[in-house]
């Protein structure tokens, strides 16, 4: 287990369930649910997870600081569809 998390391949085998959940979402609710709703969210919580790993196997700082950014650029994104939709 512990060469998992140092190898940084968890967060690859989170990232694949990441994608797994996305088709899965897709393909159940297809009529009611707009997948590209959620992508900003679930865009977000994979820069988070690519920042783990780069922390993890060791990364340099630049890499973890573009994965931080690529996520807060998601969030916002997120947050602003969600207020324009509130708003609508």
């Amino acid at each position: 287990m512990a060469a998992l998390f140092a190898s940084g391949r968890i967060i690859d085998l989170i990232l694949l369930f990441i994608v797994l959940e996305c088709a899965l979402l897709a393909w159940i609710r297809r009529d009611e649910l707009r997948l590209r709703d959620l992508l900003p969210n679930i865009l977000s919580g994979a820069a988070l997870m690519l920042a783990v790993r780069c922390a993890l196997v060791g990364a340099g700082w630049v890499w973890v600081a573009a994965s931080l950014l690529g996520a807060l650029l998601a969030h916002l994104s997120d947050l602003a569809l969600r207020v324009r939709r509130g708003a609508g």
